[in-house]
């Protein structure tokens, strides 16, 4: 089969590798699309620590199921079905203790991010059958690559915990960012703005039916009690910088809650008196339980249009080191980059 392996930081190659076969309690996934993630960027250019040359990367995928290990029930999980597949991954031993809250436990590892355990940028991929989850038929299947990063957005929100009419703040118009603003419509939340400074996002974002700041041009606390009418109740940050966290705290009222999300940077600064004198409350959020994962795929099944707006870009593994490439040096669009490793008639 076919996969991209890391070779080289900033180096991607397409070869030729065994296909694996599923073992007992696994699922063989065909792959058809696989998304690019900013950790995949990083993992690229070696700036994270967390990918190694030599690794097959990916964890944004979707794809019909092709083969059963030994155990896995055939009727809940039949071969053919489109499926996607959580890519954090529990010990059994740990389920329990961990039951919704995945994400804490101890002893996962992440596929994608595991050094040792090849990942989805390649035509096949293993993963526990108690990870797998079927998806809406009627999605057109490379949007299912949209789940994981949809997920991470809905337990950010959830963190955050928004009433329907409260005002929102959401910083940092990328995938991330964008996949939070559709988190926060699916809990019935509109009075929601953006802050982003490049307008190509800022135009992305607006096709959902958002309000965008652009923070270069205008005063974002003035500006986001204009268009909401009053400070923010949430601030969902995106970014993770120092000075997107100091605009968190600068356009949210007394008592407000602002999410971390982003990770931009693994230090920051925070003006301690806007979080203590004025009482509001720093929540992190990173990846997503099981629940939020199953929550994500639910509800993409449903509203396939709107998703579709966040894919920018669609290549094949061929053109993978150049969208790479491009990203690394920031010049990649506004939207997704998806890696389809099928076709649409072999999908179809």
């Amino acid at each position: 089969m076919r996969a991209l392996v890391l070779t080289d930081f900033h180096q991607l190659d397409l070869v030729e590798v065994d296909r694996p076969e599923p073992g007992p309690g696994e699922v063989l996934l065909r792959i058809c699309a696989t998304g690019i993630c900013g950790s995949d960027v990083h993992g690229f250019t070696g700036e994270n620590g967390r990918r190694v040359p030599g690794q097959i990367m990916g964890h944004e995928s979707s794809g019909t199921i092709a083969a059963l290990g030994e155990g896995v029930d055939p009727a809940a999980l039949p071969v053919g079905a489109p499926a996607t597949f959580n890519p954090v991954v529990v010990p059994p031993a740990e389920a329990e203790e961990f039951r919704g809250r995945e994400q804490h436990a101890s002893g996962k590892l992440v596929i994608g991010v595991a050094q040792e355990r090849p990942a989805s940028f390649a035509d096949y991929v293993l993963a526990p059958a108690r990870n797998v989850l079927l998806v809406d038929p009627d999605l057109p299947l490379h949007l299912g690559a949209l789940i994981e990063p949809l997920a991470v957005a809905v337990h950010a929100v959830g963190r955050g915990a928004p009433q329907a009419e409260e005002k929102v703040l959401v910083i940092g118009g990328g995938p991330i960012g964008q996949s939070v603003v559709l988190a926060l419509q699916r809990l019935g939340v509109h009075q929601i703005v953006l802050s982003e400074r490049d307008p190509a996002r800022r135009e992305l974002v607006a096709s959902l039916g958002v309000a965008t700041i652009d923070p270069a041009a205008e005063d974002l606390p003035t500006r986001t009690a204009e268009l909401l009418r009053g400070a923010a109740d949430l601030a969902i940050d995106a970014v993770g910088l120092t000075p997107t966290i100091a605009d968190a705290l600068a356009a949210t009222r007394l008592g407000a809650r602002i999410v971390l999300v982003g990770m931009g940077s693994p230090r920051l600064e925070l003006p301690a008196f806007a979080l203590s004198t004025e009482e509001r409350t720093l929540i992190g959020s990173f990846t997503y339980s099981a629940e939020d994962f199953a929550a994500a795929t639910a509800w993409i099944g449903e509203h396939a249009e709107k998703a579709a707006a966040l894919v920018s870009e669609v290549v094949g593994p061929e053109q993978a080191h150049d969208a790479f490439t491009a990203l690394a040096a920031g010049k990649g669009p506004a939207g997704k980059i998806l890696v389809r490793f099928d076709s649409e008639e072999e999908t179809a």
